[in-house]
């Protein structure tokens, strides 16, 4: 999502590493990836394609992809651009039939412009957050706790240009198609994200789709609640659900 970088899954890796082998990517810049001087939404489906055909090619099968917000629209492009990819789980980010709800108001796009030029690159983060989400205090400080925290301020200059670029990116024409693997959407009740408004436009342009409502969750369900969404997420993966003992998890 938009800003993290890999850092961002550290929460839910240790209910997703005991059964999967997983690759957190550093999208274009942040963490150890470049850059360009131009930004564009189709470079990051096909970077995601290919670093999903760099996996397959190395495991000699095909790639599981989650994304999550920005992220997810990103992984719905690199669908279209790739066969290697099983299945596909979007976490309120997939492409909408009218794009700009994603657009932020244009009073906020200046605030971070102005915040950015002052290097208040944290005020970006909090800015991006409350303005979508209306994130209560009490989840604010949990997401600010996290470990994905110092990776979302230094990429906060990313933030403008991806929010844009999600109000003008557009989508193949290759998903959904019978050579595509089967993909499922997720949604939470209780998320102020847009995304969630056209889940049941998306759900149905999919040849294999489950929709999955997390009842009382919110936007980063998997930082706030990881165990939870790990367990839907192993579930509609593999048919593999966590079952929980004393002092850790078994399975």
């Amino acid at each position: 999502g938009a800003p993290a970088d890999h850092t961002r899954w550290r929460p839910l890796l240790p209910y997703l590493e005991p059964y999967v082998t997983v690759h957190a990517l550093d999208r274009r810049g942040r963490g150890a990836s470049g850059d360009a001087p131009e930004y564009r939404l189709e470079r990051e489906y096909e970077d995601v394609a290919a670093v999903v055909d760099a996996i397959a090619a190395m495991f000699g099968q095909r790639v599981d992809v989650y994304g999550h917000s920005h992220g997810g629209i990103v992984a719905f492009g690199a669908a279209t651009l790739t066969a290697n990819i099983h299945r596909l789980v979007l976490y309120e980010g997939w492409p909408v039939p009218d794009p700009s709800i994603y657009a932020l108001p244009a009073d906020v796009l200046r605030r971070m412009d102005k915040m950015l030029a002052a290097g208040d690159r944290d005020g970006v983060v909090e800015a991006l957050f409350r303005s979508v989400e209306e994130m209560s205090d009490e989840d604010m400080a949990v997401l600010r706790s996290a470990p994905s925290w110092p990776g979302r301020v230094a990429a906060a200059h990313t933030v403008p240009r991806e929010v844009v670029g999600e109000t003008q990116g557009p989508i193949g024409s290759g998903a959904g198609s019978e050579d595509q693997p089967a993909r499922p959407a997720a949604d939470q009740r209780e998320s102020t994200d847009p995304a969630k408004a056209a889940v049941g436009a998306v759900a149905a342009a999919l040849r294999d789709v489950r929709l999955l409502v997390l009842a009382g969750q919110q936007h980063v369900a998997d930082i706030l609640d990881p165990e939870t969404f790990a367990t839907y997420l192993l579930d509609f993966l593999h048919g593999r659900t966590l079952s929980h003992a004393a002092g850790g998890l078994s399975g």
